[in-house]
């Protein structure tokens, strides 16, 4: 149980880091000197002293399973519609859910029919609802929203769109790899949206030019 407890907290260190992840996987990173510098988080987060080599052992074992990185997570473009769009002046709105959300979800989509090309879309959670709009419509989102809690708000965002080909629902870790990718570069995502076939981060504006950078590496290639 004390080897089993130390692999699995191991284990979630590097599955949060993408930089650790990338590193072991090309071989470029010293599991000795890392053990070293991890051991002081696992000793307080596992409660109880731990040797180096069981940490050692615990890295050895992750840096086995982890795929090659060209071979990791290929991300695969939509053909002929793998283009890059954007739309800016996004605003989020986060409300409790309610007894009552159905009905305004049912309002802000009747009183946003009228204002074709702007952007308007509800998700709904176990304990919340997320309103993404064009900041233009704000109004309308708390008229229908008006006596429901608010418990955040982010506007002046931008939404990047990647078109993905349909049969990456079947490839493994794939948003996580355009993540990466992102992560590697510094880029902080304010939130995601999926459907099907396309994947929309949303980024306040110090971070859009930086992620437009990355991913339109990723549509290049």
């Amino acid at each position: 149980m004390h080897m089993l407890s130390i692999a699995t907290k191991v284990e979630q260190i590097v599955s949060e880091s993408p930089f650790l992840t990338e590193g072991m996987a090309l071989g470029l990173i010293n599991l000795s000197e890392l053990a070293r510098q991890l051991r002081p988080q696992i000793e307080s987060d596992l409660w109880k002293p731990v040797g180096q080599a069981a940490v050692v052992m615990a890295l050895r074992r992750v840096s086995e399973r982890l795929p090659p990185p060209d071979q990791a997570h290929p991300i695969m473009i939509a053909p002929r519609s793998g283009e890059l769009t954007s739309r800016a002046e996004l605003t989020i709105s986060t409300y409790r859910l309610s007894e009552n959300s159905n009905e305004c979800q049912r309002q802000l989509l009747a009183l946003a029919e009228p204002f074709a090309g702007m952007f308007v879309t509800v998700t709904r959670g176990v304990h919340e609802v997320l309103v993404v709009s064009s900041g233009s419509l704000l109004h309308i989102v708390e008229e229908a929203f008006g006596g429901e809690r608010l418990l955040a708000r982010v506007n002046n965002l931008t939404a990047l769109t990647l078109r993905l080909n349909p049969d990456t629902h079947k490839t493994p870790g794939i948003y996580h790899a355009v993540l990466k990718k992102l992560a590697w570069d510094k880029v902080s995502v304010t939130n995601m949206m999926c459907t099907f076939s396309e994947l929309t981060v949303l980024l306040e504006q110090s971070q859009t030019a930086p992620a437009f950078s990355v991913l339109s590496k990723i549509v290049s290639h």
